[in-house]
């Protein structure tokens, strides 16, 4: 039987339990930095397959909760990362999907995998109990990477730290798209995710009795003046032939009728390929901010955690060339060409690390009702795409380290 034959009757062989394993992760999603029955959850499964298991170690941001598992062959070749996140996001799951009742939905009240971080782990979980099964075919070691927090970002920095100086060769990630229908799989060549900078500021006014306006400094004009000469600024100040998206999701003041707050808030996220305007059209965001807070008596206080964020992700040619050549043995007519997505990923850090690729895996079933974007309360995946997750991780892994 050949290698590729191997895989497929592996990946047929524990379908079913990787799809009893997904279900378990999605009832009981645990939240940036606090994943912990999850992260022991998964100490456990790779410890039963015969893993080490390392801790990362806690820095300012993250929770403790990530680490890494290794095998090592015992036979001289290259050292390859696999990387899934853990992480699941504060939103309530609505009990349909797009279609019909869900087959499975969250326990845990204001959390939800709506990103499908439950499929990601279930992922790695297989591919590392599939390689068990061909080790003697395979030389060099493999560490598996589990990340906490990446909704977030409060566990990249501590995982990276971990990773240094071990010699990596190469780091696979991927992430189940909503966009995709389930059977493809893509990874270009390139930027395939954008880069993100977080809008967060408060803008500091002063509060008094709602009766009184001439008393106070009301912050509440001032956020609304800010909103309208930034969505002004996008159309007149940056280069049209390079997309810097603006996604403004909060903007909140005061919480009575009869009293003025003495503080606004105002937060959100850019996302772009071109880092050189992102980072342009970031400091005119604050640029405007802070001169219309003037022209209103506030001041603007910005959030430690905000500006750029993240880098674009960007494949490596070699390995996502690699990725496709195995996607085309594996499953015929399922690599999907010029795939890109405006959301952003800290998988885009691993590139200092060593070269990284990063795929897509279609989700999408519109009579399951699959399909809904991510971060959404309808979010859902088909559990089909499951075997093109673990295949496609199980033969680059393989072709990589083949003997």
């Amino acid at each position: 039987m050949s290698l590729n034959e191997t895989i497929l009757k592996l990946v047929d062989q524990y379908n079913d339990e990787a799809v009893e394993i997904r279900h378990h992760l999605h009832k009981y999603p645990e939240l940036s930095g606090k994943e912990f029955e999850t992260s022991k959850y998964l100490k456990e499964f790779m410890t039963n397959l015969g893993y080490e298991i390392e801790e990362v170690a806690r820095d300012e941001r993250s929770g403790g909760t990530g680490f890494t598992a290794t095998l090592d062959t015992g036979r001289p070749g290259k050292t390859i990362g696999l990387r899934t996140d853990i992480d699941a996001l504060p939103v309530q799951e609505t009990e349909d999907n797009l279609a019909q009742k869900r087959l499975v939905r969250s326990e845990n009240d204001g959390a939800m995998h709506a990103c499908g971080h439950d499929g990601h782990m279930t992922t790695l979980l297989y591919t590392a109990k599939i390689i068990k099964e061909i080790e003697d075919q395979l030389s060099g070691k493999i560490i598996f990477i589990f990340e906490e927090g990446e909704e977030i970002g409060t566990g990249i920095a501590a995982m990276l730290k971990h990773l240094e100086g071990r010699g990596i060769d190469a780091i696979y990630g991927n992430h189940l798209a909503s966009f995709l229908d389930v059977g493809k799989v893509s990874a270009n060549v390139g930027p395939v995710m954008a880069a993100v900078a977080v809008i967060d500021f408060e803008i500091i006014g002063k509060g008094g009795h709602g009766s009184r306006p001439d008393l106070s400094i009301n912050p509440l004009f001032a956020g609304v003046d800010i909103l309208n000469s930034i969505s002004t600024a996008w159309n007149n100040q940056l280069n049209v032939e390079e997309t810097v998206t603006l996604g403004i999701t909060q903007f909140n003041a005061g919480t009575a009728n009869n009293v003025f707050a003495d503080k606004a808030k105002i937060a959100g996220s850019l996302r772009y390929f071109n880092v050189e305007e992102g980072t342009k059209a970031y400091e005119m965001l604050m640029r405007i901010a802070n001169g219309v807070a003037a022209v209103h008596n506030c001041t603007i206080n910005e959030e430690k955690v905000s500006g750029p964020q993240t880098v674009p992700v960007l494949n490596d040619e070699a390995l996502a060339l690699q990725v496709r050549s195995g996607v085309e043995e594996l499953f015929p007519g399922s690599f999907a060409e010029d795939v890109k997505w405006y959301a952003s990923e800290t998988f885009s850090h691993y590139s200092k690390i060593a070269p990284s690729v990063f795929s897509f895996v279609g989700i999408k079933n519109e009579e399951l009702g699959s399909g809904a974007e991510h971060h959404n309360d309808y979010f859902d995946m088909d559990d089909a795409s499951l075997k093109y997750a673990i295949g496609t991780m199980v033969k680059f892994t393989a072709d990589y380290l083949a003997n």
